[in-house]
């Protein structure tokens, strides 16, 4: 059963500009509060000082709105984690995935991704590369992986001279090319179970294949069908076994190797 992609759950709130906002202003009057309360010092009079609880009230409200902006900081933050569906995003773990990404991550000398052709291309080229986008592996592409539809690359983590690749993320490219020489676009994806759901600096953040993908970048979910167990009946109607054993001198039970 196929359903249809979730919603990306990484949105900006308007109550983060203003708690931005505030906490701007507020550096700003604690400046200028030190400022005033310096050059009061400077200038009250010896003999008929300033009462020290006028200072002490202004320092305890100055205190009481920063702590105030502090918490609506973290609720905010609460009301990130809480309002973006991240609860519902969890259901996502176990189920199957595809996500428009060209990045995997490479573990125990596997990685995998699919690419997909819009139509047959007469050449592609297969590139892995690294985290500063240098090529590592490259591969031409056999022809039944040039033909249009989908298809599935496993690399097994060991550059084109044979030196095997440190764990980490990789990004597939695809280039492709027709019969005249003209350029085949292609997409690149990621396909997997889903073991894991996290939240990083809002963006909502899902483990395929030991890899983070972007919440928005899953297009389809798919159920994992449980695998059916094998059906022990007897229905021979006999609990001798024989009766359905093969008999070597009948020509019919005889195959070859």
């Amino acid at each position: 059963m196929t359903v249809s992609a979730t919603s990306p759950i990484n949105q900006t709130s308007s109550t983060q500009g203003s708690t931005s906002a505030g906490r701007t202003r507020l550096a700003e009057n604690f400046d200028m509060f030190l400022t005033l309360l310096t050059t009061q010092l400077k200038n009250q009079d010896p003999t008929a000082p300033m009462d020290s609880n006028q200072f002490m009230a202004q320092l305890v409200q100055m205190t009481s709105v920063e702590q105030q902006i502090a918490g609506n900081e973290l609720l905010t933050q609460l009301v990130a984690n809480t309002g973006t569906n991240l609860g519902s995003v969890v259901s996502l773990i176990g189920k199957e995935v595809r996500a428009e990404t060209d990045e995997a991550r490479l573990s125990n000398g596997e990685a995998k991704w699919g690419y997909n052709l819009p139509v047959a291309a007469a050449d592609v080229k297969i590139e892995v590369l690294d985290a500063q986008g240098i090529p590592v592996r490259t591969i031409a592409a056999g022809e039944a992986d040039r033909k249009a539809g989908d298809h599935s690359f496993v690399w097994d983590g060991k550059s084109d001279s044979g030196a095997k690749q440190p764990d980490g993320p990789y990004t597939l490219r695809v280039t492709a090319k027709d019969s005249s020489n003209e350029t085949v676009t292609s997409s690149v994806f990621v396909q997997g179970v889903v073991t894991g759901v996290q939240q990083e600096g809002g963006l909502g953040l899902i483990t395929v294949n030991g890899g983070k993908v972007p919440l928005s970048a899953v297009s389809d979910i798919k159920l994992v069908e449980a695998p059916t167990e094998p059906d022990d009946t007897d229905t021979s109607g006999s609990g001798d076994d024989s009766a359905t054993d093969p008999d070597p001198t009948n020509p019919a039970d005889q195959t070859s190797a």
